[in-house]
């Protein structure tokens, strides 16, 4: 459903004559303000948490948008698709550190859950964009 929902979006935009932007990519919006999530809550954290875990899991988050990101900045099909299957392992370090906030009692129960939520819808847009990436991109 989230393909054929870019599929209509994509073709309206082609009629339109306008060029799909980076905020037009909901794997990108999602993933962004993610980052920003997590940003706010590790900020308030004390040093040692902070610098031990806080950075960490602020990199992985921050690296799946910076990934698409980059990858939409690509020319070559196989250069895109490559930034953002990077993404993917950037999700599966954020679900870890996400987890050890948890068990370290740095992340209240609602904060985990919703990163939780967050970092599950992000495999499928990503997917999804790999697939709309190899289908309509012909270099």
């Amino acid at each position: 459903m989230i393909a054929e929902l870019l599929n209509c979006y994509i073709a309206k935009l082609l009629m339109e004559k306008k060029f799909l932007n980076l905020n037009d990519i909901n794997a990108y919006k999602l993933a962004f303000h993610l980052s920003n999530y997590v940003w706010n809550i590790v900020v308030s954290w004390d040093y040692f948490s902070k610098d031990t875990v806080g950075k960490q899991f602020a990199r992985a988050v921050d690296s799946v948008s910076a990934n698409i990101a980059e990858g939409f900045g690509r020319y070559g099909k196989k250069d895109k698709v490559n930034f953002y299957r990077y993404s993917y392992g950037s999700i599966k370090e954020a679900f870890d550190w996400n987890e050890k906030s948890k068990i370290r009692k740095l992340l209240t129960t609602e904060q985990y859950k919703y990163i939780f939520e967050e970092l599950s819808k992000l495999p499928k847009e990503i997917h999804s964009l790999i697939r709309f990436t190899n289908d309509k991109l012909t270099i």
